[in-house]
């Protein structure tokens, strides 16, 4: 059975960039009936905290994105001990005690050679006397011992990958304050959670190539990998510094609708077209990860916008009547007010400033050459309350008066009414008109 994973770190709210990674393995483990699990990468104890695993949680139920359950790194602890004592009994892992700034002249002295930045295992020749003096006075941290033969897998959107591992250093899996790090803990979790396929960012690529022989080493099966661009800005720009106003709670607060979010992060990169979904399961329906390509994918967040007014238009009065009464709109006109309103907002926030104009009356929009023809056609206008004729009747009589028509005759008065050059059909407006337009 299929079994994905997302396993984000509570150290901040997850963002768009983490979203990609979520919801393909979502989506990989829906599409066949498999397993989708949760799970909170929270190792670290000073960076973790319980207010982000909550944002997690709400930011995915938010979306819709369910999981079937949840785990917690830092509740497995054991398991990664039992885990490096069996890499120690296998020889596959063994103790270092450089400093970080050891290791960085180490890695200068490399690249000035014009050799390439790999630890040199000193740690290997150490005897075990001069292992216990320096352990007396620093903590020592705990490496794999990569077999320095090529990696090679083939991966679900990159292709056939091969990494010669004598070009990779050895990674530390067990810092020397003993915090386990991200690459053994996930290693241990995968090959213990019978997780099948892995889709994550290409910055993780070296790091698959190392897990791949640590999961041969701990005798699990290697899983599925596969590996999707990185998302930058809408000029190629890295995302990296935005990705802070670019998490899922702020495009919530900025009233972006989830399946305008997902409808475009379920396409972006590949060779798909984007298209509204009205659910989560048509995105499933249709999800193919080799359609997704190598290259770095633009993402611009205004494309967002447009994305959820098409969404909303689709919405029945049901799902938008409480954002309806919020915005003023008494309950028996709920119904007619939507049907002038869905098609010509951006955001369930817009509601509040149609509701304004029609109860209040708008400011009227008028050009200098149209200032004598619009004070004309307002005298004309009646006191209402108005009907479905309302519009007709008025532009008739305004059209006898003056001998304008068509765009000359329509598009002031629209203005005037609404204070807007776009907007709903102005029969349907008018008849829902509470007030006046203001003087202008």
């Amino acid at each position: 059975m299929t079994t994905t994973r997302f396993a984000p770190s509570p150290t901040g709210y997850i963002h768009v960039g983490n979203l990609r990674t979520a919801l393909f393995n979502y989506m990989i483990a829906r599409k066949s009936g498999g397993t989708f699990i949760l799970r909170i990468d929270d190792t670290d104890p000073e960076r973790s905290k319980q207010i982000y695993v909550d944002a997690i949680q709400e930011d995915l139920e938010w979306l819709g994105l369910t999981w079937d359950r949840m785990e917690r790194q830092s509740e497995r602890l054991d398991r990664y001990a039992e885990a490096a004592d069996q890499l120690r009994a296998n020889g596959r892992f063994y103790e270092a005690f450089e400093t970080p700034t050891e290791l960085d002249l180490k890695r200068k002295k490399q690249l000035n050679m014009g050799k390439p930045p790999v630890y040199d295992r000193a740690a290997l020749a150490l005897s075990d006397d001069q292992k216990t003096a320096l352990r007396a006075e620093r903590g020592g941290h705990w490496r794999f011992l990569l077999n320095q033969s090529r990696i090679e897998w083939p991966d679900g959107i990159l292709g056939d990958i091969s990494i010669d591992a004598a070009s990779v250093s050895d990674p530390v899996l067990i810092r020397g304050d003993g915090q386990v790090l991200y690459t053994l803990a996930s290693v241990v979790d995968d090959t213990e959670m019978g997780v099948t396929h892995v889709v994550r960012g290409s910055d993780h690529v070296t790091n698959t190539a190392t897990q791949i022989q640590m999961i041969e080493a701990l005798g699990g099966t290697v899983p599925q990998f596969a590996h999707h661009s990185l998302l930058t800005g809408p000029q190629g720009e890295a995302l990296s510094k935005r990705l802070g106003v670019l998490a899922l709670r702020d495009l919530r607060e900025q009233g972006v609708e989830p399946m305008a979010l997902l409808s475009l992060m379920a396409r972006l990169g590949s060779s798909d077209p984007v298209e509204v979904r009205s659910d989560l399961q048509e995105l499933i329906d249709g999800f193919e990860l080799d359609h997704f390509g190598s290259a770095p994918t633009k993402f611009d967040e205004k494309d967002l916008f447009p994305l959820t007014a098409r969404v909303l238009s689709a919405k029945p009065l049901a799902a938008v009547a409480d954002h309806i009464k919020a915005a003023g709109v008494p309950d028996h006109l709920a119904e007619q007010f939507w049907t002038v309103a869905r098609e010509n907002i951006t955001t369930t926030a817009d509601l509040a400033g149609w509701w304004t104009v029609l109860s209040e009356g708008a400011e009227p929009l008028v050009a200098d050459e149209d200032a004598a023809f619009v004070a004309e056609a307002l005298a004309l206008l009646p006191d209402g309350p108005y009907d479905a004729g309302s519009w007709k009747a008025w532009t008739d009589a305004v059209k006898a008066a003056t001998g304008r028509k068509g765009k000359g005759l329509f598009m002031p008065l629209r203005k005037a009414l609404t204070g807007r050059e776009r907007g709903p059909e102005m029969a349907d407006f008018m008849a829902l008109m509470q007030a006046r337009p203001k003087a202008s």
